[in-house]
């Protein structure tokens, strides 16, 4: 007669570790409308913005005052920055609820998310798999977005130094890499996102709700940083920083803002990613 004390058996070649491959889940993620959709947004943004510059002229300083999007059309360098810089308050937040979030409740929704676990696939290994397609879909867009900008805006207004706003200028080379620097912050500054859209996912069996939450609780924290009466309490606001990245693109960069932007965001996103963890663990999966 068994006890729940007795061990369970496992089957002969069975290893956890090898189910569910990342590769596997890369291509079953690769291939759905919402990620070719939104690839395809992220494509055709700069194409969208030269042809307002053309229709609109080229940008100048208001006031005398000179900004980044001012400095838009100087070079293919300059073009990138400001698709960067228009994009990363709300655009490029999509990309990474819809793939975080969407990840697990998707399979619910289906309600083969049961029978991914019966297979049998590790909880654990299956949160895995599924975080880390979802942060590498959303590196990917956030790649994709200054690559397409950066041929496009070289095409149209050539290969030059990137103008600094404030004086100067950054060589195309230099220029390059610290547009890798803007690229990887803004990432890292999206972790928060990340958290929020694969917690919620593994809460609810409606992805809607999930990538939805995690954008609406996104831009909750932009206007709460937004409300000056806070005082020094929106510095432990993810969206306090979300702009750091602008001192990277400096003729002498300062790195304080984006170390302590850094900081806020994986603290915030390692507590949510083991929430989700924790909680799917204890889960009746009935989906």
């Amino acid at each position: 007669m068994s006890t729940l004390t007795e061990p369970v058996e496992v089957a002969s070649g069975y290893r956890p570790g090898r189910t569910l491959p990342l590769r596997v889940e890369l291509v079953r993620q690769l291939g759905r409308r919402r990620t070719l959709i939104m690839g395809g947004i992220l494509a055709v943004l700069p194409f969208v913005l030269v042809i307002a510059f053309a229709i609109g002229g080229n940008p100048g300083g208001r006031n005398g005052q000179v900004t980044l999007m001012d400095t838009a059309t100087a070079s293919g360098a300059n073009f990138a920055a400001v698709n960067l810089f228009v994009s990363a308050g709300f655009l490029l937040v999509i990309p990474v609820a819809l793939f975080c979030g969407d990840t697990v409740a998707s399979e619910a929704s289906w309600s083969s998310l049961r029978y991914l676990l019966a297979a049998p696939v590790p909880r654990a290994r299956l949160l895995w798999s599924k975080l880390a397609v979802g942060l590498g879909l959303s590196l990917a867009a956030m790649v994709l977005l200054p690559l397409v900008a950066l041929a496009v805006g070289t095409a149209v207004y050539g290969w030059g130094p990137l103008e600094i706003p404030t004086g100067g200028a950054l060589d195309p080379g230099t220029a390059a890499q610290r547009l890798v620097v803007v690229v990887a912050y803004l990432f890292v500054s999206q972790l928060v996102t990340a958290g929020l859209a694969f917690w919620l996912s593994t809460k609810t069996d409606a992805p809607l709700g999930a990538v939805g939450g995690a954008v609406g609780l996104t831009i909750v924290g932009n206007v709460l940083d937004a409300v000056t009466a806070l005082g020094h309490w929106r510095d432990f606001l993810p969206a306090h920083w979300q702009f750091a990245w602008a001192d990277a693109v400096q003729p002498r960069p300062e790195w304080s803002g984006m170390i302590q932007g850094t900081a806020i965001s994986v603290t915030y996103a390692l507590v949510l990613f083991a929430l989700a963890f924790r909680g799917f663990a204890r889960k009746d999966i009935v989906s």
